[in-house]
């Protein structure tokens, strides 16, 4: 708030101040003018007293009067009639003092800081300083006071004059005409008898001095030693004085005139603590700008200070640029006016100064004061012998105001506007006149008393004018006595400030007293009063007194002991609007912008888009587009509230605003706040994206922008590439190795530079979100991206992008050339965002040169697009604007040191700062024929073709996979007649099979292989490809045998190839190309197999007489639950691979060669198995294998080829590393565990050892042309998962049959019993049930029940509905007489919403007995 140097006395004191009017002859004007300046302009620096003065009082008591200023002005005379009101000429004067005085750049500033808020506010207010000072210099005389009437008046005549007390004669003439005439109502005279004060001014540059002092002293003679002076000046020579530096003290007083020359009155304050007027001038034209802007902007801006115009458009802001810029050129051809700071007072000298000081204080206390003193005295005396009181009026008033204080009354109703009006004569007045005279020479008391007595008259008579001015300076008198006799009487100025404005309806005596009051106010720490009072004297008849009190208003909020923030910010508002309304834009911006500081950031977007909005087209008309910029981008990048139509004019307002200023700078592009980007969203794709499916070819999935990053399936082909690059280097992972990242995202390591290949595509995926409720239309939006060569310092990294900022073909710009032949960038001509989206772009560059690229941000075209509320349709704005938006990626938060941990740090991230290498191998990976669904062991056969797309040729193709027992190439070696391509001769199968014609016995066929022919590592594994090395632009395509996994459901299966350049040396070590599928498989055949010593005596042991065979028994089950219908398994040929031991015979009965398994039937299957020859054992280093083919069929399928062989080392190998793991830890418990001696315990362990074999059981077996590979190694069965126990109640089942049944067995052998099976379905659900009547052992091998069976379908498929019940008519059968249990129908069920799930076991109620007796 405007903190003055001086005090509060002070500034009431210099408001009040006794007038001296001057009268000059024409001559005496000439001899002033050589200085530039007017009489009274030469005076008006020294017209405060640097001495005390005295008066004495009607008491004869000595008052001393300090620091006393006067007024002095030319009369200038006003024959029209009186009004109270400020004249134009005045308004324009107020308007433009305060325009001109403006914060200047460094200005002193205070910090305030209140709780959250920390503001920054200017020290002072000058502007409403000078204001204020103006206002009250200006004040019209008025009949009701005299304060501003002249007291004196000085009779000024030049020594030059022919005979100068000719001219004094006329000049004293001429003041008596004016004052006494009746022709004029301004000037108005204090008294009739008016000082006349008769100055000889001489001139020493031209003028004889002796004359002059001749002419003095006929002077003193006439008007006697006290009522005249001889003023000296022009002492100086210019030719003399050229280099001495003279003070210049009149420029801070002088302001351009203009056209009001004729009505205003000039300032006679000369306090060194006013601010000097060439600090507060700027350019005439801000002047006319301002009116220029209110006219203009008003239609838009006099609504409420917080309504917006959606219908602003910039043609506003265009139009009113063209009419400054006119106004200017105009103003410019106006001559300025001559004369600045040291041009006045040239031919004067420090000893004239003190001249004129001295001129001064002589006229003041030889002849002002005398003068008030004695007038004081007469009218004391007029007013004590008019009343017939006591000789002194002050112990009057002591008598009268002795007693009990009148109560203030209300303002009662006038008896005309303003009341009576008193003649001049009057007591009443003269009783002013006293009371004002009092004042003026600083009498406080004995003014006090008079104006409170004039008060008491003025109320009683109902002179409301009177009596609004009478208590006005009854309070400020009281406010001015030395030591404060008695409390400010505020309610002083409450009551004059109301009549003034309700009664009187003068404003401005309205707007004085509110100006004194509040400085009062806020002298003594009453803010809220003061602001109080301020407010109200806001209205609509001035802007800029309103803005002004508004502003001073809000200053008293935040000056406050608990400071009331957001009000000093609201009132801020409410005077930049008035300032605006007013034509002052620079106080407006200013206003605003203090207000800024509170609502940022604080959730109150509305309020804050009306201050930005504000500050940008005040800061654009002010000729700011850089502030107009800024302020426009933070309504946009802000989440607004506010209507489509209204964010749609905030856009067109930032486009223009913004096309105004790259107009006027072409030098760079600036940043755009429209659309945001997501940085950190911002993804990085290396290489060309993949192809899709070419007719029956699926190509390998690899990496897409279109996948999302997932941590745990990236640390999945980080491990499989780790095994990759140990097969490549001797099992050794290399200390530099780094996991190939194809896309770089926000979860990627990001620490070191990228690596991109030359004349690869580089793909940057850009995430685009539109805030605002109205659409965006990008054009031309393409990647900026700065590039070096690899050796060059990052200083010679010039900024390019593959087009110029115009339409400039290659041809006319030979800099584009240098840009294409550095990288080519893809261009998106047309990118629309529609309200509040969110919208992913990619943008393509193709890098041709090896060497450092960064990435740097973006360039694009933007236009505002169409809102929701247009009735045409679709409306695309005009204004297009040429811009860029950065990449602003800030890497992870740093949490390693204790700086980090208390500081937030981010590390680097360097996705888009790549570093371009030279070509590398390129291949691209096709299957053909490749299944999505795979029952349990089944094999099929698949192609897949590799291709090498690049001008590279590549070399140490490998591959591996999360599941390596899925597939297998087999190799040249083993199948060198393996076609090539899917439509060979044998693709029709397979197997590698022998016709073999039947045999007795089955007996197999053997042969021995070396595992060591089919060995693999476990995940990884080499692609068998002629040469090794595929060229530029070959393809080769490979048989490629899928084996379905042993365990359904849906199964995920990771392919990673590998390759390398041939070329070495290369930056890149190698290459990798994912695939990933899906596989559903689905339950098949179940296979267990137990061994047990033969008990055939050796001698019936015909084919094999040797050795002691083995028995082999194989159980086999169909469980497939396939929906479609009944899978059939046809099991054609078993085989044997061990180093020991070898399958040798079939002895099955020979019926049941051919061995067909239906739905849930089971086969078991015996064999007889001797151990391999000692020739064929294997004695040397390397173990080999005996695989023996027992054919079921008329072919025999080889097992010890490919694919039968290969899968069946892969997963001997998979299950081995998994004992492996088992048994390390469980050889640390076992460890723990104490031995005991029980020798039962030892020998069923050696009895359980002479049943083991180690054999592997491979099956073979065909369903729909389809084969299927199983392995078997005769191990413990793996345990039974049993389902849920509420599974096995959802059906209750109960036999109804007679309980005794007698049948005569002699006449029919067969006895046939009916028996009812009830099921009931205690379930809410649909549930399947399959009852099977077929009779199994515990063992469920083979039938017990021999005289006991059940006639008819043996197998029911029902559905049961929630609590069905449903009966079922059996028939038993009975072959002799007994007991029988007929417990034995087994009941399956599962919930028909569980497709996928197996059917549960039932529990029966119980036995259920039956007595057949024979008759």
């Amino acid at each position: 708030m405007a903190h003055s140097v001086r005090s509060v006395q002070e500034f009431v004191q210099d408001s009040f101040v006794p007038m001296v009017a001057v009268l000059c002859s024409e001559e005496a004007e000439r001899v002033t003018a050589k200085n530039k300046l007017s009489f009274c302009e030469l005076l008006r620096p020294f017209c405060r007293l640097t001495s005390e003065g005295h008066i004495r009082d009607p008491n004869n008591q000595v008052q001393v009067v300090k620091n006393l200023r006067i007024g002095v002005n030319s009369i200038e005379t006003d024959p029209s009639t009186a009004s109270m009101a400020l004249r134009p000429g005045q308004l324009r004067l107020l308007d433009e003092v305060v325009l001109t005085c403006q914060p200047q750049e460094g200005a002193p500033t205070t910090s305030i800081k209140n709780g959250e808020y920390e503001l920054n506010l200017n020290v002072n207010t000058p502007w409403f300083e000078v204001y204020r000072r103006k206002f009250l210099q200006s004040m019209p005389s008025s009949d009701h006071e005299f304060l501003n009437h002249y007291l004196a008046c000085l009779l000024v005549v030049s020594s030059t004059e022919a005979v100068p007390v000719e001219q004094f004669l006329k000049l004293s003439q001429e003041q008596h005409r004016i004052q006494h005439s009746g022709e004029y109502t301004n000037p108005k005279w204090f008294i009739p008898n008016t000082l006349k004060y008769y100055v000889l001014l001489h001139d020493l540059s031209q003028g004889e001095e002796q004359r002059a002092d001749a002419v003095y002293e006929d002077m003193k003679q006439r008007y006697g030693p006290q009522g005249c002076y001889l003023l000296k000046i022009n002492s100086r020579t210019i030719s003399a004085g050229v280099d001495e530096q003279i003070p210049d003290p009149w420029s801070q007083y002088l302001h351009k005139n203009n056209c009001q020359q004729q009505d205003l009155v000039d300032d006679p304050v000369p306090s060194a603590d006013d601010p000097p007027a060439d600090e507060e001038t700027t350019n005439a034209s801000d002047v006319v700008d301002s009116k220029t802007e209110h006219d203009v902007m008003s239609g838009n801006l006099e609504n409420h200070p917080l309504q917006l115009d959606a219908s602003i458009s910039p043609g506003n802001l265009e139009t009113l640029m063209t009419v400054n810029t006119e106004l200017k050129k105009s103003n410019r051809e106006v001559d300025p006016q001559t004369g600045g700071a040291g041009s006045h007072g040239a031919w004067l000298t420090l000893s004239d100064h003190d001249h004129i000081r001295q001129f001064i204080q002589e006229f003041t206390f030889r002849g002002l004061l005398p003068h008030i003193e004695k007038n004081i005295r007469q009218l004391n005396d007029q007013l004590v012998s008019r009343k017939g009181l006591s000789r002194s009026l002050l112990t009057a008033t002591k008598k009268w105001f002795g007693g009990g204080k009148v109560p203030e009354k209300a303002v009662a109703e006038p008896k005309s506007s303003c009341g009576l009006l008193y003649p001049p004569e009057a007591p009443e007045l003269q009783i002013r006149k006293m009371a004002d005279l009092c004042f003026l020479v600083q009498h406080y008391e004995l003014a006090y008393s008079c104006y409170h007595t004039a008060k008491k008259d003025f109320l009683s008579d109902q002179a409301m004018l009177y009596a609004a001015g009478a208590l006005e300076m009854a309070a400020v008198s009281a406010f001015l006595q030395a030591g404060a006799p008695r409390p400010y009487p505020a309610h002083y100025m409450d009551t004059a400030i109301q009549i003034y404005r309700d009664l009187c309806k003068n404003m401005v005596l309205a707007e004085r007293c509110a100006l004194l009051s509040a400085e009062i106010l806020k002298s003594q720490g009453k803010y809220s009063e003061a602001a109080t009072l301020l407010i109200k004297m806001t209205s609509e008849d001035s802007d800029l007194r309103s803005a002004l009190l508004l502003e001073q208003a809000a200053y008293c909020f935040i000056n406050m002991r608990n400071p009331m923030v957001r009000k000093f910010a609201f009132h801020m508002i409410l005077a930049g609007h008035r300032f605006s309304k007013a034509g002052q834009r620079r106080h407006a911006l200013r206003c605003y912008c203090q207000a800024m500081q509170v609502y940022k950031d604080r959730g109150w977007s509305l309020a804050e888009d009306h201050i930005n909005f504000t500050i940008g087209r005040q800061s654009f008309t002010l000729c700011q587009p850089e502030n107009a910029v800024t302020a426009f981008r933070q309504i946009l990048i802000n989440d607004s509230r506010q209507i489509a139509a209204q964010q749609g004019a905030f856009l067109r307002e930032y486009l223009y605003v913004y096309k105004s200023l790259k107009n006027a700078n072409e030098v760079s592009l600036p940043q755009l706040p429209l659309p945001c980007i997501q940085s950190s969203a911002t993804r990085v794709y290396f290489g060309p994206e993949r192809r899709l499916a070419e007719g029956e070819k699926q190509a390998a999935t690899h990496v897409s922008l279109d996948q999302e990053y997932d941590q745990d399936v990236s640390a999945i082909w980080c491990h499989l590439e780790e095994q990759l690059v140990a097969a490549a280097n001797r099992g050794i992972v290399p200390a530099n190795f780094r996991p190939t990242q194809c896309c770089l995202n926000k979860h990627t390591d990001n620490l070191r530079h990228p690596l991109a290949v030359v004349e690869e595509p580089i793909i940057v995926e850009v995430t685009f979100s539109n805030p605002l409720k109205v659409s965006l239309a990008l054009s031309k939006l393409s990647l900026l991206w700065r590039f070096g060569e690899e050796e060059a310092s990052s200083e010679g990294l010039t900024e390019v992008t593959n087009k110029s900022e115009e339409t400039a073909t290659h041809e006319e710009n030979p800099a584009q050339e240098i840009k294409e032949e550095i990288a080519t960038t893809e261009i998106i001509q047309e990118f629309s965002l529609a309200p509040e989206e969110t919208k992913v772009a990619r943008l393509r560059l193709l890098p041709h040169r090896t060497g450092h690229l960064n990435i740097v941000g973006v360039v694009y075209n933007l236009a505002g697009g169409s809102t929701e509320e247009t009735s045409e349709g679709v409306h695309t704005s005009d204004i297009i604007v040429r811009g860029r938006q950065d990449f602003n990626i800030q890497g992870p938060r740093l949490n390693v040191t204790k700086e980090d941990k208390m500081l937030v740090r981010h590390g680097p991230d360097r996705r888009l700062d790549l570093l371009i290498t030279p070509p590398m191998p390129l291949m691209e990976v096709f299957f053909l024929q490749f299944p999505t669904a795979l029952l349990c062991g089944e094999i099929r056969k698949a192609y897949v073709e590799f291709s090498n797309v690049s001008a590279v040729a590549l070399s140490g193709l490998r591959v591996a996979s999360t599941h390596p027992e899925f597939f297998t190439f087999g190799s040249e070696a083993t199948t060198p007649m393996t076609p090539l391509s899917p439509t060979a001769a044998e693709n029709n199968s397979s197997y590698q099979t022998v016709a073999t014609p039947p045999q007795q016995g089955c007996v197999t066929s053997d042969v021995l292989l070396s595992a060591e022919d089919s060995a693999h590592p476990s995940a990884v594994m080499d692609i068998p490809i002629k040469g090794g090395i595929l060229k530029p632009g070959e393809s080769t395509q490979l048989p490629l045998w899928l084996r379905g996994l042993d365990t359904d459901g849906v199964h995920e299966i990771n392919f990673l190839f590998y390759y390398e350049s041939s070329e070495k040396s290369c930056r890149i070590s190698h290459r990798v190309l994912r695939h990933t599928v899906f596989i559903c498989a689905s339950r098949s055949l179940s296979v267990q197999a137990s061994a047990c010593r033969s008990s055939i005596p050796r001698h019936d042991s015909e084919e094999d007489e040797d050795s002691r065979g083995t028995l082999v028994f194989v159980d086999l089950e169909n469980i497939n639950t396939s929906e479609g219908g009944v899978r059939e398994f046809n099991i054609v040929q078993v085989s044997s691979s061990s180093p020991q031991w070898r399958l040798h015979k079939y002895i099955n009965p020979k019926n049941d060669i051919d061995c067909k398994l239906g739905s849930r039937e089971r086969a078991k299957l015996c064999f007889r198995a001797t151990q391999c020859k000692p020739q064929q054992a294997s004695l040397d280093s390397i173990q080999k294998y005996t695989f023996a083919d027992l054919s079921l069929g008329n072919e025999r399928i080889v097992s010890s080829s490919t694919p039968c062989r290969d899968f069946f080392f892969r997963c001997c190998r998979t299950s081995a590393s998994q004992q492996d793991a088992a048994a390390s830890s469980k050889l640390s418990s076992k460890d723990k565990c104490v031995v005991s001696g029980n020798r039962a315990s030892d020998i069923i362990d050696i009895a359980k050892k002479c049943n083991e074999l180690d054999l592997n059981i491979i099956v073979i077996w065909k369903e729909a042309q389809e084969m299927v590979l199983l392995k078997f190694k005769s191990e413990p069965p793996p345990p039974v998962i049993q389902p849920p126990a509420e599974l096995s109640h959802l059906i209750k089942t109960n036999l109804h049959h007679p309980e005794t049944f007698t049948h005569h067995f002699a006449q029919h052998s067969l006895c046939l019993v009916p028996v009812s099976l009830t099921l009931s379905n205690c379930s809410m659900a649909h549930v399947d049930a399959i009852i099977d009547l077929r009779h199994y052992s515990s063992s469920e091998t083979q039938e017990v029940h021999s005289s006991f069976a059940w006639v008819g379908q043996s197998q029911y498929k029902l559905q049961l509905k929630p609590q069905e019940v449903m009966c079922l008519s059996l028939q038993a059968c009975f072959l002799q007489a007994g007991v029988y249990n007929l417990s034995t129908p087994r009941v399956f069920a599962k919930p028909t919403e569980h497709g996928a799930m197996s059917e549960t076991s039932q529990q029966t109620a119980g036995p259920a007995l039956i007595i057949i007796n024979s008759s």
